[in-house]
């Protein structure tokens, strides 16, 4: 588990990284447990060099058992009885003309909970595409009403994997709506706008990095089991700096 866990932080760092080269000026937002739980799925399938190749790119070590990690690691988040709603749903859609083998639909389930849903890609296309963006939009409670967009889905697909992650909390010390405020808000080096803040005075664990040369702020959910964790860089430090020195920490 520890090393699952220490396998999919370095990929998370990766994917990061690779985003904000791409994205350079824009706000990033992912789920790196939905894309390493989803490729696992795909790893389940995989043989010769095409697993060996997957699993190095997703920081993976090939002679443990990767998939019973997963089970254990998805267990852990959907556990039920928690102060706050964390729900990660995965689901495979195939091509019905197409015979999937018994092995890995069963294998799929065993590991992720996870179904294999024969749709018809190649005769209704767009039933297909909306069947789907139904299914995700269910499990998010709504907040994803259209994953595919129109013409992501050709009559050429045969395997559509999706993972839909669905999180709603508390906090620990919650915000009082009467301190709000409106602060500046720095864009880059130059830009900046007013933005309505949250403000409160608590006792909270904090700590300053020097490699990533910024401040981290640990904000609890009740219950304290889950956090979020903010990085505020120094004054003019670049974002860039922040990501790097995040990743050698690792």
């Amino acid at each position: 588990m520890d090393s699952l866990s220490k396998a999919n932080g370095t990929f998370a760092i990766q994917v990061l990284k690779m985003l904000c080269q791409d994205r350079p000026s824009q706000n990033v937002f992912f789920s790196p447990l939905s894309i390493s739980s989803a490729l696992a799925m795909v790893l389940l399938g995989a043989k010769g060099n095409t697993k060996d190749q997957m699993a190095q790119a997703m920081s993976l070590k090939i002679q443990e058992d990767i998939h019973k990690g997963f089970q254990m690691l998805l267990t852990q988040v959907n556990k039920p009885g928690s102060k706050y709603l964390l729900r990660t749903a995965n689901r495979l859609f195939g091509e019905k003309t197409c015979d999937f083998f018994s092995t890995f639909k069963e294998s799929c389930l065993q590991s992720y909970n996870t179904e294999l849903e024969l749709l018809s890609f190649a005769e209704a296309t767009e039933k297909s595409r909306e069947h789907i963006n139904t299914w995700v939009s269910k499990e998010t409670e709504g907040k994803i009403p259209e994953l595919l967009p129109k013409n992501s889905i050709d009559e050429q697909a045969r395997l559509v994997l999706v993972d839909a992650i669905y999180f709603k909390g508390t906090w620990d010390a919650p915000f009082d709506k009467s301190h709000v405020c409106e602060i500046p808000f720095l864009i880059n080096q130059e830009e900046s706008r007013p933005v309505q803040m949250m403000c409160q005075k608590a006792n909270f664990n904090y700590i300053y990095i020097s490699e990533a040369q910024a401040q981290v702020l640990e904000l609890p959910y009740a219950g304290k089991t889950l956090s979020m964790i903010i990085l505020l860089p120094d004054e003019d430090v670049d974002l860039s700096v922040v990501s790097l020195g995040g990743a050698a920490l690792l």
